[in-house]
């Protein structure tokens, strides 16, 4: 096995940070592109870097075998990734992964089309690679539920399949330690959900008690979600832990003055 570090973009993130524990866990050395300073620590290498800015790039590809690709926004993903796939190719890097979102081929929306562009990016790269869709997380779907819920309002035939955090950073760092698979099959929650139940079911853990009206969902994005452009087909990895399990566990976070 390789001594060299694995580079993750976004390792102070949502998943990067548990993509970096788990792959400390590992016994690798991990090297974090990040925006801000950070110390370093024994194992974690921090340096200073921007991809969409196209800064500091170079630097942070020297000597890397295997880049974790999870920074992101709601603008830039594809001009990000073909910065960071521009320094690849340039470096000596072997396996390229990548997170993007289940559907994002088929769903109108300026941030799935912009995945699907980075996606593009990467398959045609060059670089040997592997790219991991993933559905919602639950952290994600949170405060989606949330206003929902404040509002008494449920969007008629919007499905999700909420996924844990965990569950997929797993995923993405056995993905780090094994050879470039291409695309895998997405990773998404136990179960497809009404966005009324998910609402029901915060509700209930927060012991609140709120009427929930139905609401049409109107034009090219409703058809879409009625359509199930954002679920993920029968050959998707479910994971195990659930949407109701998650809220129960975060339960003291979520409550009024908490957040």
């Amino acid at each position: 096995m390789t001594d060299n570090p694995i580079l993750v973009t976004g390792g102070t993130g949502n998943i990067g940070t548990r993509v970096v524990r788990k792959l400390r866990e590992a016994d690798r050395e991990v090297r974090i592109l990040t925006r801000r300073p950070h110390s370093n620590s024994p194992g974690t290498e921090y340096v200073s870097g921007d991809t969409l800015k196209d800064h500091g790039l170079a630097e942070a590809v020297t000597g890397v075998d295997t880049i974790v690709h999870l920074a992101g926004g709601a603008r830039g993903d594809d001009v990000a990734t073909g910065n960071l796939v521009a320094a690849a190719r340039r470096g000596d890097v072997k396996h390229l992964v990548l997170i993007s979102v289940t559907g994002a081929d088929r769903m109108p929306i300026g941030y799935f089309r912009r995945k699907a562009a980075a996606e593009d990016i990467v398959m045609g790269s060059g670089l040997p690679w592997s790219l991991l869709r993933a559905a919602q997380l639950h952290d994600f779907v949170v405060p989606i539920v949330r206003s929902l819920s404040a509002l008494c309002l449920a969007p008629r035939e919007l499905r999700f399949e909420p996924v844990d955090g965990d569950e997929v950073a797993a995923r993405l760092t056995a993905l780090a330690l094994g050879v470039p698979a291409g695309r895998v099959p997405d990773i998404v929650g136990p179960q497809v959900q009404e966005v009324r139940d998910l609402i029901t079911a915060y509700n209930r853990v927060l012991g609140r008690h709120r009427p929930i009206l139905p609401m049409p969902l109107l034009g090219a994005v409703g058809r879409a979600y009625r359509g199930g452009a954002n679920l993920a087909d029968g050959s998707a990895l479910r994971g195990q832990r659930s949407w109701e399990e998650h809220l129960r566990d975060q339960r003291e976070a979520l409550l009024p003055g908490q957040r």
